[in-house]
């Protein structure tokens, strides 16, 4: 300004600071009723508004030079002022506060940490941010933002998702209608179960998934791939996990709109017609309603009936199939054989729903196919990246759904299906091997006819055959090889007991070595239980679900011949100090993992979905390399269809490890046995039972003690004391962690099987905080009534004492 006249340097300066202050709000410069700022160049504008028809106040901002007004974010959505006395003020720690006429406090941005000289700034970029006064860089040393609070509209630079280190939760929500800005029944949200994909929701119920990310778009977007437009980023890290868009030309006003009937919009304007033009919709057929066709089908819009089931599946119920009902979907022709299985290739399809997978980002498809093959509970694979020939890693587990045809989509995906599924050539070239195997087969028949013609002869006399069904396939044992077998069930052989009856070890003529569980006459339980036992082990194959041999029917007898595990039960071990120490922390840990998959097998992955109801460390079997198989499925239950919860007014299990809702009001569901896995994981990591826990400054059980433990930080110290050599301290503090989130009081709190594997495995996941444990208060009246943990429960047992409700 040198040279310049004094007035003239003053104008200018003058000029300087006014247009500074047209898009600022500082503490002495607030925002009533009828004022509005402006961002620098014009783009945006923030002030009071009522929407469409109402009377209604709110402070939003809007378009500056759009006409009709077209509002992209909303400060008070909850709280309308009735009147124009609102005022939008700044306080001196820099939070902005919403009065109205009485002075009274109507909203506020909740700053998350104080400023000295605060200033409140309306971007270009439709952001209004607050930082200090004298900040030049405010959109990244800002203590607040209105992008950190989304309203209905996604703008260029805002985030969709989660930051994983503050917990900021970024999401949208429709309006309730066009007069209401409130959040209305409809929310965009990123859920990070599993690979992280956007939902939308109504009332908690998915209606819409996008499909995860394949590195360009989201596999179910109809076109979210990088244009002359605009350019699409999905970032997941140790920090962030979040889904953001931004524009190419700047000038070019453009808005993602959730609408108030949950149908996403993304809208340009054009000049020229000045109107909004719907660049495209996210949700345009029946196909995009989420899981029309059910589990292991996929959807094309453009067939009649839309609904297909995969090849090598069949309608689960063909009936409601043909009646156009197709939410129950499809189950698979042919069983599957774990390591014997192959994998069928789709192409041009939306991806599964990914909440239960897996992912890895630098394996490549090779290696994830081995390690699907390697998992019998992985269902599907797939590369996580399609750029640049395919790379990473993405593994289902669980049943496949939300599968559409699209024919855009670049991403394969290979779907686990029995190998006599695949395509006929392959069994062309398998014709002679199988052919020698039917030989074979005859051959080996007529000699298993004629023993068994025999052996029928000697079982006339037997009265126990009434125990076995038509749908049983199990080998019967005969009484006298049994008997010889268990040295005719000597004391000696006695390897434990349970409430069934004591198990012998027994060694059969050719070496082989069995437990034998024989059906006590003082047993509590009884035929019903065992042939509960038979029809479900019977049907199940699982590394780590005991074995079920065959069983003895005779006469009086009633016996199940079970593989022979030579290390007992899990609590032979961690609860006894004699013997505590020979099971480290990576053999514990191990066990746990072990125990995971079982039941994410029982519960899903299985021709039954199962509940087990008697999950405990005492039927935790071990083999001889250490690793677990889940046993004593006689309390067992099957869940039938789409059926998720059963009641039954006899309730059995055992003290401990009993959810709250099955041991005080009957029902019993996968929640259920989830309750259980998490008391028996606190278990392994503190070697001490869960009912016979004991604390001089507390009187609760040993969930209540690791919860206290959890909430002081100082969850390390529920380890068990031999542990001290051996542990990994980030697998304990995971573990504990992933056990409280199991023995969460409600059953929608706690997480599936799918999610307990996946957590377990995978240290890097940032996982949920636990709430509050169901039954973890012990009061000493029960300690005096109860002789013995293992005791089971029954209805003429008082539950009362066990937790105040």
């Amino acid at each position: 300004m040198k040279g310049l006249p004094l007035f003239v340097c003053s104008q200018l300066l003058f000029i300087l600071l006014t247009s500074a202050a047209l898009d600022t709000i500082t503490r002495d410069k607030p925002i009533r009723d009828g004022d509005t700022i402006v961002s620098a160049g014009g783009v945006y504008e923030l002030g009071f508004f009522s929407p469409g028809n109402s009377k209604n106040r709110y402070v939003g901002i809007w378009y500056k030079k759009i006409l009709p007004t077209t509002v992209v974010w909303v400060a008070n959505r909850n709280i309308p002022l009735n009147d124009t006395s609102g005022m939008l003020t700044l306080k001196p720690n820099g939070t902005l506060v919403l009065v109205n006429g009485s002075n009274a406090s109507i909203w506020s941005s909740n700053s998350s940490r104080s400023l000295k000289n605060p200033k409140a700034r309306l971007l270009d970029s439709g952001n209004l941010v607050v930082s200090g006064r004298n900040d030049r860089n405010a959109e990244i040393n800002l203590v607040w933002q209105s992008f950190d609070c989304p309203g209905n509209t996604l703008l260029p630079g805002m985030k969709l998702g989660r930051n994983l280190v503050t917990g900021m939760n970024w999401y949208r929500s429709s309006w309730k209608s066009a007069d209401d800005p409130a959040p209305g029944e409809y929310v965009d949200f990123l859920d990070s179960h599993g690979y992280p994909q956007l939902f939308v929701v109504k009332n908690s119920s998915i209606v819409y998934s996008v499909g995860p990310w394949n590195g360009v778009a989201f596999s179910g977007s109809p076109n979210s791939k990088p244009n002359m437009y605009y350019t699409f980023e999905f970032i997941i890290n140790q920090q962030e996990i979040y889904y953001k868009y931004e524009i190419k030309n700047a000038s070019l006003p453009t808005r993602v709109v959730i609408d108030a009937d949950g149908v996403i919009e993304h809208l340009t304007w054009i000049e020229r017609s000045q109107s909004w033009f719907l660049y495209l919709t996210a949700q345009f057929g029946n196909c995009d309603r989420f899981a029309l066709c059910g589990p292991y089908a996929s959807c094309n819009i453009n067939n009649s009936p839309p609904c297909d089931c995969l090849r090598g599946f069949e309608p689960r119920y063909p009936n409601q199939w043909y009646a156009t009902d197709w939410s129950s979907g499809c189950v698979r022709r042919t069983s599957l054989a774990c390591d014997q299985d192959d994998f069928l290739k789709l192409t041009g399809i939306k991806m599964p729903d990914s909440r239960q997978s897996w992912y890895n980002q630098s394996m490549n498809l090779e290696e994830c196919k081995k390690m699907c093959l390697a998992e019998c509970n992985c269902t599907a694979y797939s590369n996580l990246d399609v750029r640049n020939g395919g790379s990473g890693c993405l593994l289902w587990f669980g049943e496949l759904i939300d599968i559409r045809e699209l024919s855009h989509n670049e991403q394969d995906l290979f779907v686990r299906v029995a190998a006599s599924e695949l395509d006929s050539a392959r069994k062309r070239r398998r014709k002679r091997s199988t052919l020698i195997a039917v030989i074979s087969a005859v051959v080996a028949t007529f000699i298993l006819s004629v023993l068994a013609w025999f052996s029928i002869q000697r079982r006339k006399r037997r009265t126990g055959s009434e125990v076995l069904n038509e749908d049983v396939e199990l080998p019967l044992f005969d009484l006298v090889a049994v008997t010889s077998a268990t040295k005719n069930f000597s004391s000696a052989n006695v390897i434990g007991e349970g409430g069934f009856g004591p198990v012998y070890k027994g060694i059969l003529p050719n070496g082989q070595e069995i437990a034998v569980k024989r059906l006590s006459k003082y047993s509590g339980q009884g035929v019903q239980e065992l042939k509960n036992e038979i029809v479900l082990i019977s049907k199940l194959q699982h590394r780590n679900l005991v074995k079920l041999l065959g069983c003895c029917l005779e006469g009086e007898e009633r016996m199940l011949i079970y593989e022979f595990m030579p290390n007992t039960s899990l609590d032979y071990f961690i609860f006894d100090p004699s013997r505590n120490a020979s099971l480290p922390w990576k053999n514990r840990f191990e066990i746990a993992i072990g125990i995971s998959r079982g039941l994410l097998y029982l519960h899903q992955d299985s021709r039954l979905r199962i509940i087990h109801r008697d999950l405990k460390t005492s039927n935790i079997l071990l083999d001889s390399g250490m690793n677990a198989k889940i046993s004593d499925f006689g309390l067992a239950k099957i869940l039938g269809g789409d059926q998720v919860e059963g009641k039954t007014k006899r309730v059995i299990g055992t003290y401990g490890y009993m959810s709250p809702e099955y041991a005080v009001d009957g029902k019993y569901s996968v929640k259920s046995d989830v309750f259980s896995i998490g008391v028996i994981i606190l278990e392994i990591v503190s070697g001490r039972r869960n009912r016979r826990f004991h604390h001089l400054e507390h009187h609760h059980n040993l969930l209540g003690h690791a919860w206290l433990l959890w909430n002081e930080g100082k969850a390390l110290e529920l380890m068990d004391e031999c542990l001290e050599e051996s542990f990994s301290a980030s697998q304990v503090l995971r573990c504990i962690q992933v056990g409280l989130l199991c023995v969460q009081k409600l059953p929608e709190d706690r997480p599936t099987m799918a999610s307990v594997v996946f957590w377990l495995g995978n240290e890097d996941m940032v996982l949920p905080q636990p709430k509050q444990p169901g039954f973890f208060v012990e009061r000493n009246s029960m300690e005096s009534t109860e002789s013995a943990d293992e005791g089971c429960l029954s209805n003429n047992v008082s539950l009362t004492v066990l937790e105040p409700r």
